[in-house]
C-alpha cells in the first residue's frame, strides 16, 4: 500500500526513477481498487455494461491518469529509457513492446535520470 500512495503523492512527478517494485505494486493496487469499485458500482446500480465502466471506477480511473503516466514514465526512466516510449499505448502493437520494458530490470547504479532507487532498500 505505501507504494500506491508514494506514486499518488509523486502524481505530477515525471523526472527521476521508479523501480520495479513501485510500478507494479502501484498496478496491484489500482486494479484492486478498481475491481472493488467496481463492484460497488455494481451494487449501487451506477455500472455502465456498455462502457464497461461504472460511475465510482470510472471517476477513479480518471483520477489516477496522471499518476499511472507518471509512474510510466519514471519506470521507463529507470530501465535508462526516455518517457517518450510512455507515449506507444496509443499504438496498440507497441503496447506489447511497452509492457515488456516494465517488466525488464532496472540498469542499477546511477543514469542519466537519477540515483538508483534500489540504493534506499538496502
Amino acid at each position: 500500500m505505501k507504494w500506491f500512495i508514494k506514486v499518488v503523492k509523486n502524481f505530477a512527478v515525471f523526472k527521476g526513477r521508479a523501480s520495479r517494485r513501485e510500478y507494479w505494486m502501484f498496478i496491484l493496487f489500482f486494479i484492486l481498487f478498481s475491481l472493488v469499485l467496481a463492484f460497488i458500482d455494481g451494487l449501487i446500480g451506477t455500472f455502465d455494461p456498455v462502457s464497461g465502466f461504472g460511475l465510482l471506477s470510472g471517476l477513479f480511473a480518471l483520477l489516477m491518469l496522471l499518476p499511472n503516466i507518471a509512474v510510466t514514465v519514471r519506470r521507463l526512466h529507470d530501465t535508462g529509457r526516455s518517457g517518450l516510449w510512455a507515449l506507444a499505448f496509443v499504438i496498440p502493437i507497441l503496447n506489447l513492446v511497452l509492457f515488456i520494458f516494465m517488466l525488464l530490470p532496472s540498469s542499477y547504479g546511477d543514469n542519466k535520470y537519477g540515483p538508483d532507487p534500489h540504493e534506499s532498500y538496502a
